[in-house]
């Protein structure tokens, strides 16, 4: 019988310097277009498995790198390092370290985030950009703000401040939260069995990765972007949104249309956060039809 982890192994692993870290990056397909998939918390490159063969058939070079700090990739240790300046000339390092000039991001939540940064500088040879249930920041920031709702949505970001408690917490009774942050928060919770819970679980429990991971959110309020990301996004932009995503609201995704120029954004119903992973087959859909539309 054939394992997850077997069927993991089909995308091989390479490791590439970028930004003066090295970043464990997950390969399939090949040719001149390059697909660079960027997971968000606390997922690791295997959150994008059902979508690197569709890539791959659509022509493209995928590359799935683990984000700074998590799995087999660089994890400094100071916070500041997690800033998102630096987190955005990760991904530019690793576009210019590909030697590719044609760029899809495809990005989910953080490394959506990251995403949305990157394309506002308007820089580097981004052809096209995909991101799944993540706003745009100005949008996020604006919510975080100014609606009661969305503060409470986002109530683990406030957690996550808290030095030693957050890493407890996140560490506990093996990584028990971790495994809840997508079984508890998803539709069909037969798309996380045990066995992709327990990768995500042995993920975590690399040596310092709880702290790296939290480290996003604590220099997201310590260290902000110093570079504008208000500017209107001129990319292409395709946004695939979970409807029933508890830690992020609908209406945020609708906001990010006045953000971007050219959206194409597409709902699935009873789909949480986890889009991707729990609906792969719709998100693949709308994806080969996106990217295969001329623009």
């Amino acid at each position: 019988m054939t394992t997850l982890t077997d069927s993991l192994a089909a995308f091989p692993r390479t490791d590439v310097r970028a930004n003066g870290q090295r970043f464990a990056v997950h390969t399939a397909g090949d040719g001149d277009k390059l697909a660079l998939c960027l997971h968000g918390f606390p997922e690791a490159w295997f959150s994008w498995r059902y979508q690197l063969p569709l890539l791959a058939k659509l022509g493209y070079r995928v590359w799935a790198p683990d984000m700074r700090g998590y799995g087999d990739s660089d994890r400094p240790t100071r916070t500041r390092d997690y800033a998102v300046d630096r987190l955005v000339d990760d991904v530019a390092g690793l576009i210019d370290a590909s030697g590719s000039k044609d760029v899809t991001l495809v990005a989910h939540d953080w490394g959506g985030h990251v995403a949305w940064e990157l394309a506002s500088q308007g820089a580097g040879p981004l052809a096209r950009l995909v991101n799944m249930n993540i706003p745009h920041p100005a949008v996020m920031l604006r919510a975080i703000r100014t609606s009661p709702t969305q503060m409470r949505r986002s109530w683990y970001i406030f957690l996550f401040q808290l030095p030693f408690v957050a890493e407890r917490w996140l560490s506990r009774d093996d990584h028990a939260a971790i495994a809840k942050a997508f079984r508890g928060m998803a539709v069909d919770k037969s798309r996380f069995p045990d066995e992709l819970l327990d990768l995500y679980r042995a993920s975590a429990a690399k040596p310092g990765a709880i702290r790296a991971m939290v480290a996003y959110y604590r220099a997201a309020l310590r260290n902000p972007s110093t570079r504008p990301h208000a500017k209107k996004i001129e990319t292409p932009t395709l946004l695939i949104w979970g409807e029933e995503d508890t830690a992020l609201g609908k209406e945020l995704a609708e906001g990010t249309r006045a953000m971007v120029r050219d959206l194409t954004l597409e709902f699935i119903p009873r789909c949480s956060h986890w889009v991707q992973q729990e609906q792969p087959e719709k998100v693949n859909a709308i994806l080969e039809k996106w990217l295969t539309t001329p623009r």
